[in-house]
């Protein structure tokens, strides 16, 4: 009788210290997820913010690379350090206006080369710049780059896919783009209608 009651007595304290030791570890297990928790919300704000946004593709300047209204992920960081490349497509505010649409067009000349259209075609640097693909149109105007152009530092000159249907660097309206307007690289485009969503080249 002695007995077992004491080994209830041992089976309730036993049970008592159990729930304490589980009690502080549940605590800490909560809030661990909770700090996990905070801390993926303040890295998906952080890349979001510093590393990408989405834009649209306004008009069909782009075709048949970027489609009308396509939307795009637009890396923010790759000009931080880096400047871009001639064939990087890049998202800009044209003089850097922030009222205007964001305007998506290829880089064809960097800082340093000298620009030209003459009967049709661009020449980088007076050697002419060859379609071997057969992707773009002859141009029909060649707009402020009929005579020829030099690129000052953080100067590009960029031109639309669908080359006779794009506002781009010949518009005077538009211009050279410089350093100071660029939003970032598109880098990424969505799924839309019937072209499939990738990486973009």
């Amino acid at each position: 009788m002695f007995r077992r009651g004491l080994f209830r007595k041992k089976r309730t304290l036993s049970f008592y210290q159990k729930k304490r030791v589980i009690t502080p570890k549940l605590l800490k297990e909560i809030l661990s997820w909770i700090i996990i928790t905070c801390l993926a919300l303040m890295l998906a704000f952080i890349i979001v913010y510093l590393y990408g946004t989405r834009v649209g593709n306004v008009g069909d300047s782009m075709e048949p690379t970027i489609a009308n209204g396509q939307g795009l992920l637009v890396d923010r960081t790759a000009y931080k350090v880096l400047r871009p490349k001639k064939n990087d497509i890049i998202v800009f505010l044209p003089n850097g206006n922030t009222n205007s649409h964001f305007y998506v067009k290829r880089v064809v000349a960097v800082s340093g080369e000298r620009v030209q259209i003459m009967d049709g075609e661009l020449y980088i640097n007076g050697k002419l710049q060859e379609d071997e693909e057969g992707l773009y149109d002859k141009m029909e105007d060649g707009g402020i780059a009929v005579s020829e152009i030099k690129l000052g530092k953080g100067e590009y000159f960029v031109l639309g896919d669908n080359r006779n249907g794009s506002e781009d660097s010949r518009n005077p309206d538009i211009g050279i783009v410089k350093d100071n307007m660029i939003v970032g690289k598109a880098w990424y485009k969505l799924r839309f209608a019937d072209n499939a969503g990738g990486f973009i080249h």
